[in-house]
């Protein structure tokens, strides 16, 4: 906002200066112009240097704390006789503390909302994706509320709007679901569409409507190329409902919270004759 009102003094300050020293008044709109976009985008580009240091100091961390992750899940995989629950207890800690640690961060970027519409849009964006994956569904809501032109989160990746379909299903309101696949997917090409049509399939497969999800799938698999798709529209096909499943789809599946994940599984010891490693 800050910038549009700088920008806009600017050219009126061009303006009038061109205007008393009696240049045409075609060559001082033009200059005018010329200036109020020049100074916007010098602001925006400085903004954006900024903002993009504060960003990549998050991104750090963030890649940081799943590497930790990462290495304690090896290590329990690789290690036989271990605690499932205490692993899995331990890693929902760390990814907790992660996440609190990246809303924390969200902080350091609210002096630049003054500047721009759309870095506050930003910033919603982040928390919502963060207080998601808290699970912290109040403050979702709350976020979600305040969509609207210009305002609240935006749902360009098909991740955020992922998540609010996700949203839309657990509160049993399958029409705003529709509604938000409808008006992103257009928009979505390749790979970048294959969250969204998963979740959508899934969601007419948990409401019984089968005719639904077969036509989601079929469009899937020639939008993106994924054989999930054909898998699970050739179960679908065959009457095999049960045997549908995304988990093909990973860690971005799982991270909806609409099924639980399966348990790391961890490596067997090998035994043979009753000898031990040393072979006797």
């Amino acid at each position: 906002m800050l910038t549009l009102l700088i920008s806009a003094l600017v050219a009126a300050a061009l303006a009038g200066t061109l205007t008393t020293s009696g240049v045409s008044s075609g060559a001082t709109v033009f200059y005018s112009i010329l200036g109020f976009f020049v100074t916007f985008f010098l602001i925006g580009f400085l903004l954006r240097k900024k903002m993009s240091k504060v960003q990549g100091e998050l991104q750090e961390s963030m890649q940081s704390a799943q590497g930790r992750m990462q290495r304690k899940i090896k290590m329990f995989q690789n290690k036989p006789g271990g605690n499932v629950k205490q692993m899995q207890r331990q890693i929902e800690m760390d990814q907790q503390a992660m996440l609190k640690q990246g809303l924390e961060f969200t902080e350091r970027l609210e002096p630049f909302r003054k500047w721009s519409l759309m870095t506050g849009r930003q910033i919603a964006t982040m928390r919502f994706q963060f207080y998601y994956q808290l699970k912290d569904f109040n403050k979702v809501d709350e976020l979600l509320a305040t969509c609207g032109f210009m305002r609240g989160p935006m749902m360009i990746d098909p991740i955020t709007a992922a998540m609010r379909m996700a949203r839309c299903y657990q509160k049993d309101d399958v029409a705003g679901a529709e509604k938000v696949y409808k008006s992103r997917i257009r928009w979505t090409f390749g790979e970048r569409g294959t969250l969204l049509c998963g979740l959508m399939s899934w969601i007419y497969v948990q409401k019984g409507e089968i005719d639904e999800a077969r036509r989601i799938l079929l469009r899937a698999h020639e939008k993106t190329g994924n054989d999930l798709f054909q898998k699970n529209w050739e179960h679908l096909s065959n009457d095999r409902v049960k045997s549908f499943s995304n988990a093909g789809l990973g860690d971005q599946w799982y991270s909806l919270y609409l099924e639980t994940p399966p348990t790391p599984k961890q490596q067997r010891v090998k035994q043979g004759n009753g000898r031990n490693s040393y072979g006797f």
